[in-house]
């Protein structure tokens, strides 16, 4: 049944209505975008810097320590999740869930048990309506992430990877790493233990190995810049996912706000129509009552 003039008028008004919604989602997305983009910046160099001293310690010193020590036989992991507060950001929270789904099968399939830690409410959400156990999980932060935040789950996942009874193996991280405004990549990383070594030069290579000195030893350094780095690669990694989550959802409303243009365009040219055709129709039954009642003065005379 053909819908009346009115009631696609009050469809277009209620489209117009949420096309300013949308419009201004659109707008604030755009706007924290550059900021989150300059925050992912800025911490890229300390983390940088921060991974070349660690990958130092590490290879050119033969310190055993517990971050940086490789189980004999891995049987548990610890995977944090990090998806969004809030919706209307298009694929960004299911496609880093499909991702964490896979690095989950994957650790399954070498015979690890997984210890989950979720970052944003999509995923505690998504965990929660499949009834799948969540070690603990942190939220209300995902577009504007904290130093403090970052500290506090790194914090969690270095205890509970140190913790020798009940503790984990392994530690990865799954976020969604933002490359360009266009561009978000779901991946995955490991973070313990400790994968850092960076560049061409071997351990003990005479060249380079006196270059390093470490105070008081290379014990303690370890014991400095070890949490720290964790935590800063897990701060990059919120980070990153704010600006991905931004630019997810800037281009999610943009669609969303040319698909209502869409719509009021076909309703307006629906509404025309149908007011078209009743106008056609109320000149036909014009036209035909003049006809009758002239048919009928010609009978009568």
């Amino acid at each position: 049944m053909a819908l009346s003039v009115r009631e696609y008028r009050a469809r277009i008004k209620s489209t117009e209505s949420m096309k300013k919604i949308t419009r201004a989602m659109e707008l604030i997305a755009a706007s924290r975008i550059i900021k989150a983009q300059q925050r992912a910046q800025s911490a890229a160099p300390y983390a940088r810097e921060l991974t070349r001293a660690v990958s130092a310690v590490a290879t050119y010193s033969n310190v055993d320590h517990p971050l940086t020590r490789e189980p004999e036989e891995a049987k548990r992991a610890a995977v944090l999740i990090v998806t969004s507060d809030r919706g209307l950001a298009g694929a960004y929270s299911s496609s880093v869930l499909k991702e964490a789904e896979r690095l989950a099968e994957k650790l399954r399939g070498e015979g690890k048990e997984i210890d989950t830690y979720i970052a944003g409410r999509k995923g505690e959400a998504y965990y929660k309506f499949r009834g799948r156990p969540v070690k603990r999980s942190w939220n209300g932060f995902s577009d504007q992430p904290s130093f403090e935040v970052a500290h506090e789950i790194g914090q969690t996942l270095i205890d509970a990877f140190l913790d020798e009874d009940g503790g984990v193996d392994e530690v990865h991280v799954v976020f969604t790493r933002f490359k360009s405004m266009l561009v978000q990549e779901p991946t995955d990383v490991r973070l313990l233990p400790l994968e850092v070594v960076e560049g061409e030069e071997k351990p003990g290579s005479a060249e380079v190995l006196p270059l390093y000195e470490f105070e008081p030893s290379p014990e303690a350094v370890l014991d400095g810049l070890l949490p720290q780095y964790v935590q800063s690669r897990i701060f990059f990694a919120l980070l990153q996912a704010a600006a991905s989550e931004l630019a997810a959802r800037q281009k999610a409303m943009k669609s969303a706000t040319d698909n209502a243009d869409e719509l009021i365009k076909k309703y307006t040219r629906i509404a025309n129509q149908a007011r078209q055709a009743g106008i056609t129709q109320e000149i036909s039954e014009i036209v035909g009552g003049v006809n009758a009642l002239a048919d009928a003065n010609a009978g009568s005379e």
